[in-house]
Order: structure tokens, then C-alpha cells, then sequence
């Protein structure tokens, strides 16, 4: 069993130091080297540190409670993955809840805060609610940052770079010659979806395309939201050539909706969607994607929980870029 004394060894580092800095102690006086260093042992030994003992002398828990909107969704499955690896290095671990349970009852978060259930939180806003309303809710005693919605605003936000990554699937449509292109994006209430529109709208006007309102859509990224947008573009007229979807969940449902009206995948409509799972490539046709680092939002999001404290900031993730994935859903127009 790896001790603690063995990642000061590799580290270079004093078991104490070791300990503080994995334990998130913004007290220890280290540089960004060496806790780095102490970090990187972590990993490399897969260390599990022993939380009983901890939890006792400082009275905390050692958890993080990550809050997302679909904890059964696969979207979320790499930010998990990113937030669960960064914690554990930082002998931390986290908590999964589901983000509707604090729009339907906003004493379940301040409950869990006041009973030193967790020491800090990951929230994925649900759509409609605000920064400014979860910070009546539960203050700022424990660090909150909100991820992967609100850019702006009282708490730490952390989110993609959504524009780049609609720009990202604009330019491989207009790379194959599309010019008739459409986007299925998310509700108005949602500031990813927002984002993700001024993407897809400054990527038309930077390509020289009209942008055609009747071929906007904004109705969600479910399944069921894809089919919906399918009829909604329809009863204006003919479709797009190429379309855009913000989501690859809503994505699913495009592809069902344009099946069942006996029209072909690439052939008549080209798709591509924003985020990559197994599931893009498990459809017929296998639909072309732009992967975002949701892993690297998960890292990025414990760390500032952990090392920010009490300061308020807006991140971006920018590095790594969106990745485009080509499938079958895309080709040239006829």
C-alpha cells in the first residue's frame, strides 16, 4: 500500500508538506513547482490517503460535491472523469448530485453547506436559474464554482469555449461546400445556448453567408428537441443542406427525424453536433462531432475549488482546442 511518505519521497518533499498540500491546505508555503511535484507523485503512485484521522482533527469532510443537470448522461461521463482524477490526486474525493434538486428546493444545497456534509461545489446551473440566485441561497462561505453554463456574474464560473467549438463544425460544413446551412440549439434561457448561437452566427458572417433566421431553432438538446426541431424547420420550407446541432444528444433525435421522412444522412442533410461519446459512433450514419475538453473542465474546476478560495473569477477553457471528429453524417452537397 503506497504511504504518504513514499509521495514525499518522490516528490522531494517533507511528509508535512506532502500532506498539507494534498489535503488543499492554502496555508502551506510551497511554489507552484513543488506542489506540482507533490500533485504528480500523487498520481504516478495512485495514492488513496486515509480520510478518517484527517476528518477529525480539521473537522472537514474531504468531499466535493460535483452538481450536474443528468448524472446518468454520458456528456458528463469525462468532466466526472477530469474532477474525479484532480481530486483524488489532491486526496479529495467527490460526490455526484443532480443539478434539478436545487432549482426544486434551494434548502438542499444550504442543508448539505450547513451540516459540513461537503467542502466545496461543482454546479452545472440548470437552465433559467441564475448565479445571483444561488448566492442568496447558500452565500459564499464554501467555494462554488459554477461550470459549463453563466460566464459571468457573484460565484467563479469556469466554461468551454462554445463559440470556437460551433465555429469548429460551421467551417468543415462550408469545407465541403455547403452554403445553406441551419443550427438546432438550446433553449433562450440557456447561456450555453446563447453562446453556441453567436458562434454559429459569426462563423456564417465570417464565411460571407447569409444567416437565415427560418433555419434557427431553439427549442432544447434532448432527443425529443432534435425531433421537434426537424418539424419546425420543415413546416418553413425546404431544409438546410448542412446543420449544426449544439448538442449530440438532441443530435440523436435529428437523425431519427430525418430518417423517418425517408430523407438521407448525408446524402440530403449533413449533420454535425457539438461533444463526442461512444454513442456518435454507434448510430447509422455515425455522426460527425466536435469534441470539447470536458475532462480538462472537470481538473480546472477542483482546482479552483480547492487552491481559489473566497476570490471571485470567470475562466475559459480554451487549450485544448475543439477537436473535429469526421463520421459518415457529413459529406459534400449534392
Amino acid at each position: 500500500m503506497v504511504k504518504l511518505t513514499d509521495v514525499a519521497a518522490l516528490a522531494g518533499v517533507s511528509p508535512s508538506a506532502a500532506s498539507r498540500v494534498l489535503s488543499g491546505d492554502l496555508t502551506v508555503r510551497v511554489s507552484e513547482a513543488t506542489r506540482g511535484r507533490v500533485l504528480d507523485a500523487a498520481r504516478e503512485l495512485d495514492y488513496v490517503p486515509n480520510h478518517a484521522g484527517r476528518s477529525l482533527r480539521t473537522s472537514r469532510t474531504s468531499t466535493i460535491a460535483l452538481v450536474v443537470p443528468d448524472v446518468t448522461s454520458a456528456v458528463f461521463a469525462e468532466l466526472a472523469n477530469g474532477a474525479e482524477q484532480e481530486a483524488a490526486a489532491r486526496g479529495l474525493a467527490i460526490v455526484l448530485g443532480r443539478a434539478e434538486r436545487v432549482q426544486e428546493n434551494g434548502d438542499w444545497l444550504r442543508r448539505m453547506l450547513g451540516e459540513s456534509r461537503i467542502d466545496g461545489v461543482i454546479l452545472q446551473l440548470p437552465d433559467g436559474t441564475e448565479p445571483a440566485d444561488l448566492e442568496a441561497t447558500v452565500g459564499r462561505e464554501t467555494p462554488i464554482v459554477i461550470i459549463n453554463s453563466a460566464d459571468d456574474g457573484p460565484l467563479s464560473t469556469i466554461v468551454l469555449d462554445d463559440a470556437a467549438g460551433i465555429r469548429t463544425a460551421v467551417e468543415h460544413l462550408r469545407s465541403l461546400g455547403h452554403e445553406r446551412l441551419g443550427f438546432v440549439g438550446g433553449v433562450p434561457s440557456s447561456a450555453t445556448a446563447r453562446r453556441r448561437e453567436a458562434g454559429f452566427r459569426s462563423a456564417l458572417e465570417a464565411g460571407g453567408l447569409p444567416v437565415r433566421e427560418e433555419w434557427i431553432t431553439r427549442l432544447g438538446y434532448t432527443g425529443a428537441d432534435g425531433r421537434a426541431a426537424i418539424e419546425t424547420l420543415e413546416s418553413r420550407g425546404p431544409l438546410p443542406t448542412g446543420l449544426v446541432v449544439a448538442n449530440l444528444n438532441a443530435a440523436l433525435g435529428v437523425l431519427a427525424a430525418i430518417h423517418a421522412r425517408e430523407l438521407r444522412v448525408p446524402s440530403d442533410v449533413s449533420i454535425v453536433a457539438l461533444h463526442d461519446v461512444w454513442y456518435a459512433d454507434a448510430t447509422w450514419p455515425p455522426i460527425t462531432t466536435v469534441r470539447m475538453p470536458l475532462h480538462e473542465l472537470g481538473t480546472a474546476a477542483v482546482t479552483r475549488v480547492v487552491d481559489g478560495g473566497r476570490q471571485v473569477t470567470h475562466d475559459t477553457i480554451r487549450s485544448p482546442a475543439p477537436v473535429l471528429l469526421v463520421r459518415q453524417s457529413t459529406a459534400a452537397p449534392r
